[in-house]
């Protein structure tokens, strides 16, 4: 199988020349229809992040097990425009595949409870939620709100505030400008802990830090270094404030398209790249803690307790009263 992610601007170039032509989707999307199904599918990782390993996994088994009759292009590094930007695209038919998590709450807005601070207790808690009816609930508002059918998902290593000094309790967060995501609970969240957050695209945040526009951001490790944080941020500090899991998802009327037999042969795929995002989960969060420490960022132990009651009366005021009923669902689930 010929590789075939692309990057930068060259892949911008292709993707507005293709932007209006998305083939088969178009089509009957069935077996013998003549024309290749072709997928683009966009996320904001490195070639060497899991979840492009496991995308690239993903392409593979559709287009051996399709007999070619599927295409899936992958262009890592928000080649195809931020998150939101990817989900608009997909929306407009310009786009086919994303990987998104929180973010989703802007078109669903019990996606909110993938990520919200100090629910989750460790990664178990999240696969108990995500495999069960809560997962379920979200999921198919994600399909009914957002248009998008979620194939697999990927567990996530708990998001870390960076900075450039030792941030070790609430009153250290004073003055202290960072990025969060365009999630609105991140943003009440962050506020209410003392921080200055605003709202940043993650292509956007290097840059950001380099220039001083912000002090600090929060993600977990594997985007931290995928981001190349280590080059503008010297600390780590495991505010462990958010567990969580991220969907890798088609547009409905794409994934609708298909013949009965290509949607298994996506599922079956979906179902091995989980396998595999899972197994590389275990081999390299570790690995990447020390490959930070290696370059130079180093790990701080905070008052985690102090953080959780600084932000949970702020989560329980963001929340609306279904996403509360949904929160303390949550917090229940053994």
């Amino acid at each position: 199988m010929k590789k075939k992610w692309l990057t930068g601007i060259f892949a911008s170039v292709l993707v507005l020349g293709a932007c209006g032509s998305n083939n088969a989707s178009e089509g009957e999307g069935g077996s013998g229809s003549g024309e290749t199904i072709e997928w683009r599918f966009g996320h904001l990782a490195d070639e060497n992040h899991i979840w492009h390993q496991t995308a690239m996994k993903f392409e593979e088994l559709v287009e051996t097990n399709s007999d070619g009759q599927m295409e899936i292009t992958i262009y890592p590094n928000n080649s195809l425009g931020g998150e939101t930007d990817t989900i608009n695209s997909i929306q407009a038919g310009s786009a086919d595949m994303v990987i998104s998590g929180e973010t989703l709450q802007n078109w669903a807005p019990n996606a909110a409870l993938m990520a919200v601070p100090y629910a989750f207790r460790d990664l178990d808690h999240v696969k108990s939620v995500v495999e069960g009816e809560i997962g379920e609930q979200i999921k198919q508002e994600v399909s009914d709100k957002a248009g998008l059918t979620a194939l697999y998902y990927h567990t996530r290593a708990p998001r870390n505030l960076t900075s450039d000094k030792p941030i070790k309790s609430p009153a250290d967060l004073k003055g202290f400008s960072m990025r969060v995501p365009n999630v609105p609970l991140f943003l009440d969240v962050w506020q209410a802990a003392g921080a200055a957050p605003q709202v940043m695209d993650f292509n956007e945040v290097f840059t950001g830090l380099q220039q001083g526009v912000i002090d600090g951001q929060e993600n977990p490790v594997d985007l931290i270094q995928s981001g190349g944080l280590a080059e503008v941020q010297d600390y780590v500090n495991r505010t462990e404030h958010v567990y969580s899991w991220i969907y890798v998802l088609v547009g409905n009327e794409q994934y609708n398209a298909l013949s009965d037999e290509l949607k298994q042969v996506v599922q079956e795929a979906a179902a091995e790249a989980q396998t595999l995002g899972e197994e590389l989960y275990e081999s390299e969060i570790s690995k990447i803690e020390q490959e930070l420490i290696d370059e130079g960022m180093e790990f701080v132990d905070v008052d985690q307790d102090a953080f959780r009651e600084a932000m949970t009366p702020a989560v329980e005021e963001s929340l609306s009263p279904e996403q509360l009923e949904l929160y303390q669902q949550i917090l229940a689930v053994e």
